[in-house]
């Protein structure tokens, strides 16, 4: 919810609402006119309550909250317009969650770095019966990600990121290069 703001025009005044002998009452309007400070806001943000969940157009204090249902961890030391877009695209990501352009996407989101992912099993088909299976037997997936300085942090959460992203069932390796 909104906080008080100073300042701010309640667009249906509570005291033009009242009978005509309160509208002549100093204290009824004075009292009115407490709530309408105090209701502004509310009546602010029900008025343009679909700008909120919209993660480039939402205030950003509300897009930690926004991030929240679409369960997406927000780093605060990114600018706010890589924080927007990561909200924006969870859904998405979710949506190739378990497939190499999603594990390929969640990296390039969180990192701003395009990695390089190497999946060892493939599905293949051909019109003649016996034809030679690509990939290999046994899953594994490389995740090769260039970063120049990489620290301990950004290389544990890449695998996290990795992990999150994969098929549970598929060993990875994570390679970070500077």
């Amino acid at each position: 919810m909104r906080a008080y703001t100073p300042g701010l025009a309640h667009p249906h005044p509570l005291g033009a609402t009242l009978p005509a002998i309160y509208q002549e009452d100093d204290f009824a309007q004075r009292l009115c006119a407490g709530l309408d400070d105090v209701t502004a806001p509310i009546i602010a943000t029900l008025d343009c309550l679909e700008s909120y969940f919209d993660p480039l157009l939402t205030p950003e204090d509300f897009l930690d909250w926004l991030a929240s249902w679409v369960a997406v961890a927000l780093d605060e030391s990114w600018p706010i317009e890589r924080r927007r877009l990561l909200v924006g695209s969870a859904v998405d990501l979710y949506g190739r969650r378990g497939t190499v352009a999603g594990v390929r996407g969640a990296i390039w989101l969180y990192t701003g770095v395009e990695p390089e992912v190497v999946d060892s099993g493939a599905t293949t088909w051909s019109l003649r019966p016996g034809s030679p299976v690509s990939g290999a037997s046994r899953p594994n997936l490389v995740v090769r990600v260039v970063l120049s300085g990489a620290t301990e942090a950004q290389r544990r959460r890449i695998d996290r990121i990795v992990a999150e992203t994969k098929p549970a069932h598929v060993p990875h390796r994570v390679e970070v290069t500077g």
